[in-house]
């Protein structure tokens, strides 16, 4: 079993013997083998993602690493070397999209096309010397090697084709689910906005017969207020363009005095120019004369010594000789004195010319700031009109918004007080009409109650009296008769008024039922 370390694909220096250089981009991977042998082995191989048959491999034993560090000098342990080796790794991957990289990988080989043994090194570069950190003899793939690798990773893809596969089934599975979920909810929201659509133009129809004049109304109150603001905005444009005339006037009589000011200053500076280069000849003269006057000292020092040995013969001549001298020196001392002076004087002049160029450069300073003003004043004009422009446009979308809010609120509060209204009289109808069926309710059953006792009574007085005479016969028979309809009559309106069980069961007895009863309450009396 192998464990991956490190596996990218990093820009690596190709070097073959009679060939030019080339980069190529191979991948370098890592692998420590997993085993349980005390022998330990790290594993280093160069692959191309792209030519499945390119193979560098090389396996490393802790013997082979004691070697491999004191042939190259190395001052780390076989522990600690693959981590070390994966950070040079690391820097050649991050410095080699620079232009000039301080790690560089090199895979040189000593045969013309890149088969055998090839060396793999890592290499710093600098302005001196190019420092081999590490270099390490890869041996190329056999065809054993080369299968199993291509065997590895002909696995490694069918595993990743069928996790995409499985990705791909459960993402057509949910966007399938999710299309129709949509597809249900396009449907439904369809439906909504048909109806919605259809309200929508009832109510517009209705607001519209209902609000045309109020709408003609507002419009000429919005004609009459866009005639205002158009006067109002006429005004300030005339007072603007009054204001503009005014600075631009004092802005150019402004400007011909700096003008002016300017013209002055250069013709100051020419006259000075004049001044200094006439100074500049004359101390160029007074240089000449004083060189020519120190060439004749230098040469008469000489012959004053040349003519030191005949100091006794010619001291009359010497005499005259320091006369002589003593007259050249005094002119001399006057030529350093009017040099001294013609300095001073040219000092002065180049300090006078450095300030009138510095006045000459103020002014055109506040020359150019004085354009710019003019300038920025002019766009900001211009700003001002198209800001202005931009506020009447606002102000007629402002006055269109707000007569239509204002004839929506109107119709809506006149709606709110409509239907209050009709509230208010329903409620008070209810109210009535219940109190009348309540009143009513107790007057029927009142009047039900007083008819039935009536009867019941008129029933027992005419009882008694049964066997008196025909007559009275009769008449009891027709007051039975009559009895028998009130009876009927009085169970209806008692199942309509939902009079108490108590009177249906009076009004239920029958006449036998009434006469017992009456032998009853005449026994008890």
């Amino acid at each position: 079993k192998m464990e991956e370390l490190f596996s990218e694909v990093l820009q690596v220096n190709v070097r073959c013997r009679d060939c030019e250089d080339r980069k190529a981009n191979i991948r370098v991977s890592i692998e420590l083998q997993l085993i349980t042998s005390p022998v330990h082995k790290r594993v280093i191989r160069l692959t191309d993602d792209i030519d499945p048959y390119f193979l560098f491999s090389l396996s490393i034993s802790e013997e082979d690493f004691q070697s491999l560090k004191v042939q190259q000098g190395l001052l780390i342990d076989f522990a600690s070397f693959p981590q070390k080796f994966i950070d040079l790794l690391n820097l050649c991957y991050s410095e080699q999209e620079s232009n000039h990289p301080r790690f560089l990988l090199q895979l040189s080989c000593q045969s013309p096309v890149l088969e055998g043994p090839a060396n793999f090194s890592v290499v710093e570069t600098n302005a001196f010397k190019h420092l081999n950190h590490l270099s390490l003899r890869l041996a190329q793939g056999s065809d054993k090697e080369v299968k199993d690798y291509l065997a590895v990773c002909l696995s490694s893809l069918k595993a990743e084709k069928n996790a995409l596969e499985m990705k791909l089934k459960k993402t057509e599975d949910d966007l399938s689910r999710q299309l129709s979920c949509a597809q249900q909810t396009l449907s439904e929201k369809t439906k909504e906005l048909d109806k919605l659509h259809s309200e929508w133009t009832s109510q517009t129809n209705s607001l519209s017969s209902r609000y045309s004049q109020e709408l003609r109304s507002e419009r000429e109150k919005a004609v009459e207020f866009q005639s205002r603001l158009q006067q109002q905005t006429e005004q300030l444009r005339q007072e603007l363009e009054s204001a503009h005339q005014k600075s631009n006037q004092q802005l150019q009589s402004r400007l011909t005095e700096l003008e002016a000011s300017c013209r002055e200053l250069t013709e100051r500076k020419y006259k000075n120019e004049s001044i200094i280069r006439d100074l500049k000849i004359k101390l160029v003269g007074s240089e000449e004369e004083s060189q020519r006057l120190k060439q004749q000292v230098l040469s008469l020092r000489r012959e004053n010594s040349t003519l030191d040995t005949e100091v006794h013969e010619k001291e009359r001549l010497c005499c005259q000789l320091q006369m002589r001298v003593a007259v050249l020196e005094q002119e001399i001392k006057d030529k350093d004195q009017l040099m001294c002076r013609t300095k001073e004087v040219l000092e002065a002049t180049q300090q006078q010319k450095e300030s009138v160029e510095e006045n000459s450069e103020s002014k055109e300073l506040q020359i150019r700031k004085l354009e710019a003003t003019v300038k920025s004043l002019s766009e900001e004009l211009i700003k001002a009109n198209a800001i202005i422009k931009k506020l009447q446009g606002e102000v007629r979308s402002l006055v269109a918004k707000i007569k239509v809010k204002n004839s929506v609120t109107v119709s809506q509060e006149k709606v709110l007080q409509d239907t209050s209204e009709k509230l208010k009289n329903v409620e008070k109808d209810l109210q009535s009409t219940q109190q009348n069926l309540i009143t009513k309710d107790e007057q029927v059953c009142s009047q039900i109650m007083k008819t039935a006792l009536d009867s019941t009574v008129i029933t027992l007085q005419v009882l008694p009296h049964g066997t008196s005479s025909d007559k009275d016969t009769n008449k009891t028979q027709n007051l039975k008769s009559q009895s028998r309809r009130k009876r009927r009559e009085h169970l209806s309106v008692a199942i309509t008024c939902k009079i108490s069980p108590l009177y249906l069961l009076l009004l239920s007895f029958t006449s036998k039922q009434v006469k017992q009863i009456h032998h009853h309450f005449c026994f008890l009396n």
